[in-house]
């Protein structure tokens, strides 16, 4: 990753919370998506909500951006939404 997409890029503005997900493992798949199509993304509390999985249902696992690649960010999430990023079930894999 070059530095103009580093995390943790002071320029880009703070992190906000662009969606919250009650499994983790939804969370990391719209994180991939984004990082994918450029944008810079983190996955708060997963490792929180996985620790104490009686409490999952009260605390969200959140997706978070930098506030200047939100617009973008939104983007992405209406095309994941869409079904733009899933994969054919009828297709073999490569190789």
């Amino acid at each position: 990753m070059d530095e103009g997409n580093s995390p943790y890029d002071p320029a880009e503005g703070d992190w906000k919370t662009l969606a919250t997900f009650f499994s983790p493992t939804e969370a990391f798949l719209l994180r991939g998506c984004l990082q994918a199509s450029g944008v810079p993304a983190a996955v708060a509390d997963a490792h929180l909500v996985q620790t104490h999985t009686l409490l999952a249902g009260a605390i969200p696992v959140r997706v978070l951006v930098p506030e200047r690649r939100f617009a973008q960010a939104e983007a992405v999430v209406i095309a994941f939404q869409r079904g733009d990023f899933s994969l054919p079930d009828d297709e073999a894999p490569p190789g």
